[in-house]
């Protein structure tokens, strides 16, 4: 937290940031639910307005939410895992 603005990080599997996805973030207010665009990168930052700490004596100005996504990359991938980003790298090379 710095000041009003509050900050936290999110993991998301890899296949979420690339299709997109809506996860439930907590915050000062309870569960919120938050849209991940498709094709987020890791470390990207996402804001979620007004959703950070009252300012002192004004309740009614807030601060923002940040979120950073954390990208999880797979360590081990199954063979039909293995087989399927193959197929997927064998399309990219060829829109290239």
């Amino acid at each position: 937290r710095e000041g009003i603005e509050i900050y936290s990080d999110l993991a998301v599997p890899y296949i979420d940031a690339v299709l997109g996805e809506e996860y439930s973030v907590k915050t000062i207010d309870g569960e919120v639910k938050i849209k991940i665009p498709s094709g987020s990168q890791p470390e990207t930052v996402l804001r979620m307005k007004g959703h950070g700490a009252p300012k002192l004596g004004d309740v009614k100005n807030r601060g923002n939410h940040y979120v950073t996504l954390k990208v999880k990359i797979p360590e081990n991938l199954s063979k039909r895992e293995r087989e399927l980003f193959e197929e997927l790298k064998s399309l990219q090379t060829q829109r290239v």
